[in-house]
């Protein structure tokens, strides 16, 4: 079976990667000539440069091939202009399907990696509700609007291509450069919150998002435990999380006891602090033309206050079994940054 994959140098691409070798498919990453190729040093891997931002190029690029399964992992989740978002994110998205749709590619199954950010800050109110595939997305981020996009780009194919759409939550693991900026501040003895009124959050650990992939590229139609009807996966998007609901301090408090408990002080702080951090974060961004992770999304994003989602659907039609509870993945992830001398 012969496997493509998107954003293979990327966090969460490159462990597809390296699954994907393991259950011994014929693996092609799919990079820009500027992708590190790191994690990718595997001589089974196969490389090929796509340029997602032209349907043409990408037509002449993946010519003569014939993938059974497409994983689109390529994306960014923050960028120094909004319309990037768009361009790489949603257009980026629609220019492959089309090409994959122009080429007759025979593909069995498409799996596009999304994002719980589509859904923004919906079921805010106390008590919090988990937020369920059949709610209405209102994404209040650049981000979270581009992956929205996408996904009804795919909607609008219909059955001309086979595709499942995975929205994950918080992803962490090792490689993992965002939150390690919170282990590497608890380091230097400080660790920063937002907001006084309760925060739930969730997370899934990067190889149970990759188990989820596999499970989507393989499975097939289920029954329906309530009405007996058939359901089929086409179509389909499943949350991913890994089943708990988590306070505010407890992913920094497990952060902290891994790195031995250095003395340290936390900060509360109120939303409009970080407003007012944020908006001179992307200031700064723009005037440097470095991509910040303090920016107007980021601010967006930490002031939510619920996170949870409905993984039942992922559990029952995809077999989606989590693996790698938070206390586990912490201790596995900061060990890696340690080792590999990020911390």
């Amino acid at each position: 079976m012969k496997i493509l994959i998107t954003g293979a140098s990327g966090f969460i691409g490159s462990f597809i990667v390296e699954e994907a070798l393991k259950r011994g498919f014929e693996t092609w990453a799919a990079v820009r000539k500027s992708s590190s190729k790191a994690y990718l040093q595997d001589e089974r891997i196969n490389f090929i440069e796509l340029n997602l931002s032209s349907k043409e190029q990408l037509v002449e690029q993946l010519r003569g091939h014939q993938f059974d399964y497409v994983v689109h992992a390529a994306g960014v989740t923050k960028c120094l202009n909004k319309a990037d978002f768009r361009r790489i994110n949603t257009e980026g998205t629609k220019n492959l399907a089309d090409a994959l749709i122009a080429l007759q590619m025979p593909l069995k199954r498409f799996v596009f990696v999304s994002s719980l950010s589509v859904f923004g800050a919906i079921k805010e109110k106390m008590p919090y509700d988990e937020i369920r595939e059949t709610d209405t997305p209102q994404p209040n981020t650049e981000y979270g609007r581009s992956k929205l996009e996408a996904e009804r780009y795919l909607d609008s194919l219909g059955s001309r291509i086979p595709y499942i759409i995975l929205r994950p939550t918080g992803v962490y693991g090792p490689r993992e450069k965002d939150y390690f900026i919170m282990a590497k501040s608890i380091k230097q003895h400080s660790d920063f919150a937002v907001g006084y009124q309760r925060q739930d959050i969730t997370f899934v650990y990067v190889t149970d998002v990759v188990q989820a992939i596999f499970l989507a590229l393989e499975v097939g139609d289920c029954k329906s435990p309530t009405t007996g009807e058939t359901i089929s996966p086409i179509g389909r998007k499943y949350f991913l999380s890994d089943g708990e609901v988590y306070q505010s301090t407890t992913f920094s408090d497990l952060i902290h006891e891994e790195l031995g408990q250095p003395w340290w002080i936390r900060i509360t702080a109120p939303v409009w602090v970080l407003r007012i951090v944020t908006f001179f974060g992307e200031y700064v961004g723009r005037l440097t033309g470095k991509v910040t992770a303090l920016n107007n999304d980021k601010y967006k994003i930490l002031k939510q206050r619920n996170w949870r989602c409905d993984i039942e659907p992922a559990r029952r039609e995809l077999g989606f079994e989590p693996k790698v509870q938070l206390q586990e993945g912490v201790k596995t992830t900061i060990k890696w940054y340690k080792d590999n001398g990020w911390l």
